[in-house]
């Protein structure tokens, strides 16, 4: 007797159970949240990032939403979702923004990730250290700028005409110290400008430098050492 009342309780307790965890499942499958709820609330964040973080000049920011967990309670909130996050600069690659429907009391933190593309001069081909760049040998390429930590150039001018210092590869972005637009040891014309007078003289880069570096440069007839700034190939700019 006292055997089956405990085999009847024991039934009871794994029945109770049973009971409990399927309600507990078939709650979580109720309030979960629906693929089309979560890409909703992805866009959200994803549009709040593009809208209100500041644009690069010349640049664009790519903004990518993190995942979702499908089981977190959303629904089809009954007026547009509400953004929110801490900041609006766009030095951070990662932005948290906050996704809610008040009226419906619920919301989200979704972590985007940020990117920022400028137009960089890329190499259309693989090119030799010691070459000259031409014209057909770079063309300008959106670029997340944390391919060139070193600088890029934003204009083909500043590069065409220069000498690569060292080999570059199809696709590279043509960094600052890839190239020497003054290059040392080499000839240079040395332009001194005062007002509107301009006297041009040859010299000897004693560095290398690219458009708007100061460089040093030795005068080739007064022997003086003098420093100006880069404004060509081969040319130096000094104020008198």
């Amino acid at each position: 007797m006292h055997t089956s009342s405990r085999t009847l309780r024991q039934k009871c307790h794994w029945l109770c159970l049973f009971i409990v965890w399927h309600a507990i499942f078939f709650s979580v499958l109720t309030h979960a949240a629906t693929p089309e709820q979560i890409e909703n609330i992805q866009k959200a964040a994803q549009a709040h990032v593009l809208e209100t973080i500041e644009q690069p000049l010349g640049g664009e920011i790519v903004a990518t939403p993190g995942r979702i967990d499908s089981r977190i309670h959303a629904t089809d909130c009954p007026s547009p979702l509400e953004t929110s996050s801490s900041t609006t600069r766009n030095t951070s690659s990662n932005v948290t923004v906050l996704v809610e429907c008040p009226e419906d009391n619920w919301r989200i933190y979704v972590p985007v990730r940020m990117s920022i593309s400028m137009p960089l001069v890329t190499a259309t081909r693989p090119l030799s250290r010691g070459s000259l760049v031409e014209a057909h040998d770079v063309t300008m390429t959106m670029v997340d700028k944390n391919r060139a930590r070193r600088g890029g150039f934003s204009d083909m001018n500043n590069v065409v005409g220069a000498k690569l210092k060292r080999n570059v590869k199809l696709g590279d972005v043509i960094e600052r110290n890839d190239v020497c637009v003054v290059c040392r040891n080499e000839k240079v014309v040395i332009r001194a400008v005062k007002g509107e007078m301009t006297i041009s003289t040859r010299g000897t880069a004693l560095s290398d430098g690219s458009h708007g570096d100061q460089v040093r440069v030795k005068n080739d007839k007064s022997q003086r050492i003098i420093e100006g700034i880069v404004t060509g190939v081969a040319e130096i700019s000094v104020n008198f």
